[in-house]
């Protein structure tokens, strides 16, 4: 069985969730919907499709959404039951009508192998226009790779998308990064464990992009803080994954987020020095020590 679990928030594309799931040809799953102290009650929309598909709703008295978006994810899995397998759907993203179906076509395939599966996916803005290409992925594919594919813009990811095994949530849970961002990401390197993502390409999960949403109203700052301790986190703890040019890439992206943040100091030169030295590359070193000439001239 598949626990779908919704935070929700925002009206204004919810009927369009839960029509996808009220479409969906195999019904073998329960929805659990959080409302994380919403201004815009649900009830009445919730009301026509009782009996549709099966479905718990609960209204939170206090908003954590605001301030952890980790933690009202997590309340809202809390709702559910014993279900073996897991999805957090947005409240304004759609699932393709065959996403279950699909999913049990080929659970005997990934159910021992794998513990995160993820779906094809399309972006769409407020006008329901798609505005992406679908983006499919390897049947199966290292989570660290994903994490570099990811990290190249070669690909693209959001939370909606995946299905999870309870156990591992259980153990890692989602790390809080600010605003939830790259959260997710993390979480399916960490619930992969040491076994290989699943893909199913023949159903796709369309993610909308709109004015109300998180990912479409970002604030810079916070997404590249978030980003940085995404980065860090790999550098300190994965390097023996990845290849070395993956290393040195990773290294420049943390290096380029202390140029942002205006935080480079001599504790961070040092750090920074260390690391490229240890990844020794002639000309990354060259280009390290031009950077550093270039911010002392400036300042």
């Amino acid at each position: 069985m598949i626990a779908i679990v919704i935070p929700y928030y925002k009206i204004g594309f919810f009927e369009e969730t839960l029509e996808s799931l009220a479409n969906q040809t195999d019904k073998r799953f329960k929805v659990y919907i959080g409302d994380d102290d919403s201004s815009e009650n649900p009830t009445d929309l919730l009301n026509k499709y009782k009996g549709k598909f099966d479905f718990v709703f609960h209204r939170f008295e206090s908003n954590l959404g605001g301030t952890s978006l980790i933690r009202q994810w997590e309340r809202c899995i809390a709702l559910s039951g014993n279900e073996e397998w897991i999805m957090i759907l947005g409240d304004d993203d759609v699932l393709g009508n065959n996403v279950v179906e699909s999913f049990y076509n080929q659970y005997i395939e990934f159910n021992e192998l794998c513990n995160v599966v993820r779906f094809a996916s399309v972006v769409l803005n407020e006008q329901d226009h798609t505005i992406s290409k679908m983006y499919e992925h390897p049947r199966l594919e290292k989570g660290i790779d994903f994490f570099i594919r990811k990290l190249r813009w070669e690909t693209r990811s959001s939370l909606s998308e995946y299905f999870f095994k309870r156990k591992v949530y259980l153990k890692y849970h989602f790390k809080d990064y600010p605003s939830g961002f790259y959260s997710d990401d993390r979480a399916w390197i960490d619930f992969s464990e040491d076994k290989l993502i699943y893909t199913i390409n023949e159903s796709v999960v369309t993610i909308r992009i709109s004015d109300s949403s998180l990912s479409g109203t970002a604030d810079k700052d916070v997404l590249k803080q978030a980003e940085y301790l995404y980065l860090k986190y790999f550098y300190e703890n994965k390097l023996s994954f990845l290849l070395k040019k993956n290393r040195l890439f990773v290294l420049k992206k943390i290096e380029f987020y202390y140029y942002f943040s205006h935080t480079v100091n001599c504790k961070s030169w040092f750090y920074l020095y260390t690391k490229y030295w240890s990844n020794f590359d002639i000309r990354e070193l060259y280009r390290f020590h031009k950077r550093i000439l270039l911010k002392i001239l400036e300042s």
